[in-house]
């Protein structure tokens, strides 16, 4: 059976770098009927962050990729684990890292190392000043085990480091790159185990993808480099290697590495503006991958059927916002108003607003021209509250105030001689526009100071849209107030 997992460190959010790979292992998974696995590796506890793996969860569970075994998240909010084979928290498997370092060292596979910073650094200088390739010089490794090992035991700082075999090249196939070959000569001897006794990532990620049963790796491109250090490890444990792709990285539209220093790079901040999960989900599975196809608009379903790493490329991805923002737009526009009020019930609670009866008719007056949800309470506020504005807007360009003088009042007259059943948008319109041709006014010298009086903003939609959600007591009341700013 097939199975993926995403394995992220709780280092304080989720990037949209992390959540693509995540994405495009659930999708794997599923295509294939098989499982998507989530991972803690929490072993530099240096950039733990205590509430790092709740964040992770919230934004995986917000964009839909649940994880059928591992850490999750109980319908409380409570992180939990999943599975048989935790536990899924890399800090909590300390027995078991130690216990397989071990099984290396008794097959000469690895070795103690009681360098110093000090020495590390010097020797790093040196190769550099000699402009050779950086890495470990194998020096420990030529000590005598049992002595090596006695000086461990007495308590002298040390790590483990894995004894690399330098001869010949590391071959694999990348799904996404295809034949990927390294020289083993250029490979140093990495650390397994730390001096404070956590795995180094190198380490911990092989053991646990064996003992998890993990069958294809998907991951960044970053980590390629490692795949020698990963295969020899495999090899020297005897077990199958999974099959291994590696996804390019994400670019900002200048073709930088994606960074916080050119914008949002959490998944969290774009939860808080008000993106919907689905716009995210849809953009950033498009960030490398292409179905082959002119369609844009994916459900998740809709991308686990699609889905082929063969259609990934191996060139970056650019992250472009302005694509971001019509994904969000389009799905905006696909709720029926009672669901974006529903949706957009957070961000309208902060700032006050919420008045069930009238607010399905105001966001319809808005969801044509709102980006995310954060900018909804902000485009109806009015609605709820005409804001204060300056008599001079009320005028037209091509009009005066002594003609809003003269518009106003007649129409604040027209208006509340109408019936209240008079207030649709259609109706009201066709009866307006009939009303200025009986008049001979121009359609600008009324409609502008109308609309201006009914949303107090130079930019609005449509008067009759406003009026039509005002009702008639509201609109003739705003009209009045026009009237005096100008009197």
């Amino acid at each position: 059976m097939v199975k993926t997992r995403f394995a992220p460190s709780p280092t304080g959010y989720l990037h949209v770098g992390g959540l693509r790979t995540a994405l495009y292992s659930y999708l794997f998974a599923k295509k294939h009927g098989g499982k998507f696995l989530l991972r803690i590796e929490d072993t530099d506890r240096e950039r733990y962050v205590a509430d790092g793996v709740a964040n992770i969860l919230k934004s995986l569970y917000w964009a839909g990729i649940v994880p059928d075994e591992g850490v999750t998240q109980e319908t409380n909010g409570k992180t939990s684990e999943e599975g048989k084979n935790g536990p899924y928290t890399q800090s909590e498997r300390l027995d078991i890292y130690k216990e397989y370092s071990l099984k290396l060292l008794e097959t000469g596979h690895a070795y103690y190392c009681f360098c110093t910073s000090e020495r590390l650094e010097k020797l790093r200088a040196d190769q550099q000043a000699r402009k050779m390739p950086t890495g470990y010089d194998g020096l420990c490794a030529k000590l005598d085990p049992a002595e090596s090992k006695q000086k461990a035991e007495s308590g002298e700082k040390h790590v483990m480091r894995l004894k690399m075999d330098k001869h010949g090249e590391t071959v694999f196939n990348d799904l996404i790159r295809g034949e990927v070959r390294f020289k083993n000569e250029l490979v140093d001897d990495q650390v397994l185990i730390k001096s404070d006794g956590f795995p180094t990532y190198h380490f911990a990620v092989v053991v646990d993808d064996h003992l998890m049963g993990i069958t294809h790796i998907i991951r960044g491109e970053e980590w390629i480099s490692s795949v020698p250090k990963h295969v020899q490890l495999y090899k020297y444990f005897g077990w199958e290697i999974p099959e291994m792709a590696h996804l390019p990285l994400l670019l900002n539209p200048d073709k930088s590495k994606l960074s916080k220093r050119q914008g949002d790079v959490a998944v969290e901040d774009y939860m808080k503006k008000g993106y919907l999960p689905e716009a995210l989900v849809n953009f950033v599975a498009f960030l490398g991958w292409n179905p082959g196809t002119e369609k844009e608009m994916y459900s998740l379903e809709e991308l686990i059927a699609d889905f082929d790493l063969s259609h990934v490329g191996k060139t970056g991805g650019v992250f472009n916002l302005e694509k971001l923002d019509w994904y969000n737009k389009q799905y905006i526009k696909n709720l029926s108003n009672a669901q974006l009020v529903e949706t957009a019930k957070p961000w309208l609670k902060e700032a006050g607003i919420y008045n069930p009866e009238a607010l399905e008719k105001a966001v319809d007056l808005e969801r044509e021209r709102i980006t995310t949800l954060a900018e909804l309470p902000g485009a109806i506020q009015f609605v709820f509250d005409l804001p204060g504005y300056a008599p001079e807007l009320l005028v037209w360009k091509k009009s005066s105030i002594e003609e809003v003088r003269n518009v106003l009042p007649q129409l604040v007259e027209f208006y509340t001689n109408l019936d209240d059943a008079d207030f649709t948008k259609e109706k009201l319109e066709e009866q307006t526009k009939s009303w200025i041709t009986e008049k001979g006014f121009s359609v600008g010298s009324v409609l502008w100071p109308m609309r201006v009086a009914l949303s107090g903003q130079e930019n609005s939609p449509g008067p009759f849209e406003i009026a039509a959600v005002l009702g008639k007591a509201e609109t003739t009341n705003r009209l009045s107030v026009g009237l005096k700013k100008i009197i």
